[in-house]
């Protein structure tokens, strides 16, 4: 049970390896322009690469075999590292060519041990289907993780349910729907009842649904805050009222994109 997690507890991953229950490894991204600065805090830390989970991302302009196989590289020598934990793409954009390119270039990194495990963000149930064909049509690979926005007021429970029911990792960015929830009557109530902040109760609310909540913070005591969350447990009253079914994206969301 969900309740007998600690911060150093970890999911095991279809591809072998293992990521934490929660977001405290270094989530970078060509996107985010932050490659640079994550690889020198790993390399400015105490800490052996081995407790460090390090996850970028492929961009939309790089979908395709050649420029997702030249990004991998790229991300590598940016952050001075000599392999990621994990890579994903960042979108489905492109088309299907362009994306079932990107995903050969992914596995052929695994392969190479470039990157230990691979996956997706953002993908439509329609996105997700197109390559577990391709997969088990000799593509290679494993989806191992898949990321969304996901929180009580985002809706992405079909998603969700496709990957779970196959053993795909779960993530969920912005669980703390970048704030805008935080003031909501009933979320307050529930973080009165258990002493905990509304945040708290969010990522609580993430976890027990079997997800590995990537909460963001440049707040040292709210970042110690976000990692309080494995002292209580939502009863099934709380949890059910935490299901909206609402759907309010705070951030984009390429699911939707029909190509």
């Amino acid at each position: 049970m969900a309740n007998k997690q600690s911060l150093q507890s970890k999911h095991k991953l279809l591809s072998g390896h293992e990521i934490p229950v929660i977001g405290y490894g270094i989530d970078s991204a060509i996107m985010y322009g932050n490659e640079k600065g994550c690889g020198r805090a790993v390399q400015n830390s105490d800490l052996d690469r081995s407790e460090i989970f390090l996850t970028t991302k492929i961009p939309p302009g790089s979908m395709g075999y050649k420029p997702t196989a030249r990004a991998i590289d790229n991300s590598l020598q940016e952050a001075a590292t000599n392999y990621f934990d994990l890579i994903l793409l960042h979108a489905p954009y492109g088309g299907k060519e362009a994306r079932l390119g990107s995903w050969r270039a992914l596995v052929e990194a695994q392969k190479a041990g470039k990157v230990r495990s691979i996956g997706v963000s953002n993908f439509g149930i329609h996105h997700l289907e197109e390559l577990e064909e391709y997969i088990q049509n000799g593509g290679g690979g494993e989806i191992s993780v898949g990321q969304w926005e996901l929180h009580p007021w985002l809706d992405h429970s079909d998603i969700a349910e496709w990957c779970q029911n196959r053993g795909i990792v779960v993530e969920a960015y912005s669980p703390l729907a970048h704030g805008v929830r935080l003031r909501e009557p009933m979320l307050a109530r529930i973080a009165k009842k258990y002493g905990k902040s509304p945040a708290q109760v969010m990522i609580r609310w993430s976890l027990q649904m079997g997800f590995v909540p990537l909460p963001k913070s440049e707040t040292p005591q709210r970042i110690r805050e976000n990692t309080e969350v494995f002292d209580f447990e939502l009863d099934d009253e709380d949890m059910t009222l935490l299901d909206t079914g609402e759907y309010s994206p705070t951030d984009w969301d390429p699911t939707v994109d029909e190509d």
